[in-house]
């Protein structure tokens, strides 16, 4: 991987750490896209409930030990500790593009290896509900997507940080700012996710399994993201969180 960029610093070189943002991010969308067919069961020939032979000897171990491992490597990598230390090794420039990834390849991992569990645990079959419950699912993508966007998406992703690498400048993280639905709820991007997770009208035992070590991970994760928050951002965060809600929108208060 490139080392941090220099005034001598060849062009060769920085134009390796770009193409490096560039390949993860092109990564992490390709995979989420993957995502979407492979809880929907379209379009994909691996998804949740097809693709492997159902129930096989082991298949609840293995599907929690793929959790386990997408869980594990998110938390680790996203604390400031581990950030410390990998940009020891790396540029700073490209510690969130290995983190995007190396995410990014894990969950490939969870999808590819995932054995079904078929069992329904609900069925609706009304065409209304049907059709209510798939705009959740669409909805609840959309809105994790719109999210990127209304805090910095290619920040997120690495991509703004590669490009720093680039051009051999230092990266400057944009400053902590409230907007659109970041105004109603602290954590929209985790809401749609949850929200997608769900919203289906054919849950399985193991689209279930998924959903539930999801929501689990999701509120682990986010109680050490809030220390981290507080911790980089201060009292403007402390205020935030007072007026906003983590998961569940509501109407925005008035600042302190």
């Amino acid at each position: 991987m490139p080392p941090s960029p220099t005034p001598s610093a060849s062009a060769s070189l920085r134009l390796a750490g770009l193409l490096y943002g560039i390949m993860a991010y092109a990564a992490f969308n390709i995979t989420v896209m993957y995502c979407v067919g492979f809880l929907g069961n379209f379009l994909v020939p691996l998804s949740i409930d097809a693709g492997r032979v159902p129930d096989a000897p082991g298949a609840a171990l293995i599907d929690l030990a793929l959790l386990a491992l997408f869980g594990i490597q998110h938390s680790v990598m996203a604390r400031p500790a581990f950030k410390s230390w990998i940009t020891r090794h790396v540029a700073a420039e490209l510690e969130r593009p290995t983190y995007v990834i190396l995410s990014s390849m894990v969950l490939a991992l969870v999808m590819w290896q995932w054995r079904p569990l078929p069992a329904s645990v609900w069925q609706v079959d009304a065409d209304w509900a049907r059709a209510a419950l798939w705009t959740l699912f669409a909805a609840g993508w959309a809105l994790a997507l719109a999210a990127t966007f209304f805090t910095s998406h290619f920040e997120l992703l690495g991509l703004k940080q590669s490009f720093a690498y680039f051009r051999g400048r230092p990266h400057a993280p944009g400053a902590f700012r409230e907007q659109a639905v970041y105004r109603w709820v602290r954590h929209p991007i985790m809401v749609g996710q949850i929200v997608a997770f769900w919203a289906t009208p054919a849950m399985s035992l193991g689209h279930l399994l998924f959903a539930t070590a999801m929501l689990g991970y999701t509120l682990v994760g986010l109680y050490f993201e809030e220390r981290d928050l507080v911790a980089a951002h201060g009292n403007a965060y402390r205020d935030y969180r007072r007026r906003t809600p983590m998961l569940v929108p509501r109407k925005p208060r008035s600042r302190h």
